[in-house]
């Protein structure tokens, strides 16, 4: 652990039933950063926060949280933490203002002192206007932000959110980001694990890649793209891709890495735009059907296509 580290997770490992979910990953997340978990669904990146929010026992390794080892203190840990879960975790039939007053109760808190931070937060995930509706007429969107509310009772010093913009609604997307921000510029550490790559690019200031269970890369988003050099992306609709043709492409000397799943094909490759009309030469010679091409320059995606040989997707 070094001086600006308020957390540390050392060769973490869980196994399920003979499958390793989590295998061999460390990291530190430094004090009053905001630290992505990035991967596709099944990663493990769920696992991971599950254990680091001493909600499940690895099967070893070692979290410490402010120097301290989650197994041997969960109950102070869970003092300076706060969580939001994947799944929404309130009461369908209580209003917002009253879900946030039971978990208060459970906190803790009470009287005047838990009024004013319900009142507090209510207005900082925009929602004091519908505090006394029932969550049931809420959207999606809206029960994260009271899900991320809840989390914030006891004014954790740091706060986990497992996939925070996963079925939410583009303006609770933004609200959330804000709220994040918010609470970092006022000092707070945040992890989130997420596999939308708006996430990890909007709000991280370091992010690490998560693929079947092990770490593949971390750094600030400038020193993943550096990763990539000056590759560009294209990404292809076509129908039916011979095999020859695909073949052909991926032995253009431009070609770094070819990537087809059904009626999609992602080329990553040097220079794309002029390695663009011997490829689309290639392809209709063939036979294929191109219905939409499109060119990206270096982003998380193309990062994730070139450590992993696939595209990341939910």
């Amino acid at each position: 652990m070094n001086d600006h580290s308020i957390i540390t997770v050392e060769n973490l490992i869980k196994k399920y039933n003979g499958h390793t979910a989590v295998d061999g990953v460390s990291f530190d997340i430094n004090r009053g950063e905001i630290f992505g978990l990035l991967g596709p669904n099944g990663a493990g990146k769920s696992t991971i926060i599950s254990i680091m929010c001493c909600l499940l026992e690895s099967t070893s390794g070692r979290v410490t949280i402010e120097g301290i080892d989650i197994q041997k203190d969960s109950f102070e840990v869970r003092k300076i933490i706060g969580v939001v879960p994947q799944e929404i975790s309130l009461y369908p039939t209580l209003t917002a203002r009253e879900n946030l007053s039971f978990y208060g109760q459970i906190y803790g808190l009470s009287g005047k002192s838990l009024k004013n931070r319900i009142e507090i937060l209510l207005d900082m995930v925009g929602l004091t206007d519908r505090a006394d509706d029932i969550l049931e007429g809420y959207s999606g969107g809206m029960k994260r932000r009271i899900n991320i509310a809840v989390a914030l009772l006891h004014n954790p010093k740091i706060l986990f959110l497992d996939e925070p913009s996963t079925g939410v609604d583009p303006q609770s997307r933004r609200r959330i980001y804000d709220t994040i921000q918010e609470l970092n510029r006022a000092g707070m550490t945040v992890l989130l694990t997420t596999h939308q790559m708006e996430d990890a690019e909007k709000l991280c200031h370091r992010i690490a890649i998560v693929d079947k269970g092990k770490l593949i890369a971390l750094d600030t988003l400038e020193g993943l793209l550096d990763l990539v050099g000056e590759s560009d992306i294209i990404h292809m609709i076509a129908r039916d891709f011979p095999a020859g043709a695909v073949e052909s492409i991926e032995k253009m000397d431009e070609v770094q890495k070819v990537s087809l799943d059904r009626d999609s094909m992602a080329i990553q490759l040097l220079h794309g735009r002029e390695s663009l009309a011997h490829i689309i030469d290639i392809l209709i010679s063939s036979g294929t059907h191109v219905e939409s091409i499109q060119i990206k320059e270096p982003d998380l995606e193309t990062l994730f296509l070139h450590l992993t040989g696939t595209r990341l997707r939910g």
